[in-house]
């Protein structure tokens, strides 16, 4: 074989096909920058979502603080605003009871009922009305403007009565006693008090309340003189401090008495023992206005007095101690008429020192 045989062999022997091998796709060495840049690219995307739905979560729990915190604030507001209008309406209750009080105690007309001063409204069951032209000469007769700005003939008509019941109030006269009262005074030569009771709605009857209201207007003045008299040191002491204070509630409990005396609706049953003690009073015989008083405070009835229930029977005499309370309550279980009689009794031990009997044997004790 020539060398030109033997190289030609040599060179097929080594450019004959090998086997291919197959390389599995996943083992490449490399990747196209394509490939990365959408994988980049949807990494990129699925962090902004997750952002996304993280913040939408969060603003919705915001949203759901934010409204839970409106309610919270709503209710609170509500709750503000209701526990205001109920503190202003006991407020104006509370105004108007002591306004009534004070015209009870002054002996002035009620107030009218607020619906009965609503504005608007129709004119209540037996109120007056007044003509046009009528309602315009009575509001110049007292000085006032006929018509305000938008007042219907309604409000006119209420404003005129509000304003008469007004001037209706200013020109009552009240004395100038400690007390103040519209009962007319008498002079002390006259206030000496009948031993019988004339019937209700007389003029006798009237007389007598202001005999009444005289006398004790003047037993007040006396002994408010009687204390400003004392001298500084008996004022400053504890004894005199005591004095001026009973003085002070006496003047201050007699004025539901005034006030009953003035409408004349004083009940019988105590009219008559105070009439009885004011009596005895005037002509100096305080034993007797001090029984008077006992009687009206007291009265007749069986008290009971140590152990009244010893065993388990009913005893014979035992219902005998309630029997007087069975009709009507006792006079002293009512406060107001209690505070006065109280204020009448401490007026009596005065009077004995103002006024001494002549008969010892009358002082209290």
């Amino acid at each position: 074989m020539d060398f030109a045989s033997l190289m030609s062999s040599e060179i097929s022997k080594k450019t004959e096909p090998t086997a291919a091998v197959s390389v599995p796709e996943s083992t490449k060495s490399y990747l196209k920058r394509a490939d990365l840049e959408a994988q980049r690219h949807q990494a990129y995307l699925d962090d902004q979502a997750a952002l996304q739905r993280a913040r939408e979560a969060k603003l919705t729990q915001k949203r759901k603080r934010d409204d839970e915190e409106a309610a919270r604030s709503r209710e609170r507001d509500e709750k503000r605003r209701r526990l205001a209008e109920e503190s202003r309406l006991r407020r104006e209750a509370d105004e108007e009871k002591q306004e009534r009080a004070r015209r009870k105690r002054l002996g002035l007309p009620d107030l009218p009922p607020k619906d009965a001063i609503k504005e608007g409204s129709p004119l209540a069951e037996g109120e007056e009305d007044i003509s046009a032209p009528d309602l315009v000469s009575k509001l110049r007769s007292i000085k006032e403007p006929v018509t305000l700005f938008g007042e219907t003939h309604k409000q006119r008509l209420r404003r005129y009565k509000r304003l008469t019941a007004a001037l209706s109030i200013q020109a009552t006269t009240f004395t100038s006693g400690p007390i103040a009262t519209s009962l007319d005074p008498v002079p002390e030569s006259d206030m000496l008090v009948p031993s019988t009771l004339p019937p209700p709605k007389t003029p006798e009857r009237t007389f007598i309340f202001r005999q009444l209201a005289s006398y004790f207007n003047m037993l007040l003045k006396e002994w408010s003189h009687a204390l400003s008299t004392r001298s500084e040191s008996v004022k400053q002491s504890f004894q005199g401090k005591a004095a001026l204070g009973a003085m002070q509630q006496s003047l201050t409990n007699l004025r539901p008495l005034f006030q009953k005396m003035e409408s004349q609706t004083l009940e019988e049953s105590i009219l008559e023992p105070v009439l009885e003690i004011v009596r005895a009073a005037q002509e100096r015989r305080y034993v007797d206005a001090n029984d008077g008083y006992l009687r009206v405070s007291i009265g007749k009835a069986a008290w009971p007095i140590g152990v009244t229930m010893v065993g388990i029977h009913e005893r014979s005499a035992r219902e005998k101690l309630h029997e007087s309370d069975k009709g009507q309550a006792h006079i002293m279980s009512d406060e107001v008429t209690r505070k006065f009689l109280q204020s009448i009794k401490r007026c009596l031990s005065f009077a004995q020192t103002r006024w001494p009997p002549e008969d010892q044997g009358q002082l209290m004790g």
